[in-house]
């Protein structure tokens, strides 16, 4: 079983910025080789898609609504992916969940992924 734990959510300011971080954990073999993702769940909404990365991090992609504006990256000496969010807007104001998928390619659905966090707050202020 593979453990996700995300941290950096918090309080900003609109047009502030905010980098999360998601370790994996417990039985991490095979989590280098798998593509990883973000997604996120605004209050009253489903949990939509944000950001994905592949295995070795080479492909990215991201919705519409924060391309320009996020950024995915992972460490896979170090069993961790990152989402570096600048620009950020109220609208951006949800818990955000970082997962994992059982493949190397990329992941653009949630019901794609396998393995998810806990979630971390991420509140903007306008």
């Amino acid at each position: 079983q593979v453990q996700l734990v995300e941290s950096g959510g918090g309080l900003v300011q609109a047009g502030g910025s905010l980098r999360l971080s998601c370790t994996a954990s417990g039985r991490t073999f095979g989590i280098s080789t798998s593509a990883m993702g973000w997604c996120r769940q605004a209050t009253g909404k489903e949990r939509e898609f944000v950001a994905a990365i592949n295995w070795i991090g080479s492909s990215t992609v991201y919705a519409d609504s924060v391309k320009g504006r996020f950024t995915i990256s992972r460490d896979n000496a170090k069993n961790t992916v990152y989402l570096q969010m600048n620009s950020l807007k109220s609208d951006d104001t949800a818990v955000y969940y970082c997962a994992s998928r059982p493949h190397a390619g990329l992941g653009l659905r949630t019901d794609e992924y396998a393995y998810w966090g806990q979630g971390t707050q991420v509140s903007v202020s306008s």
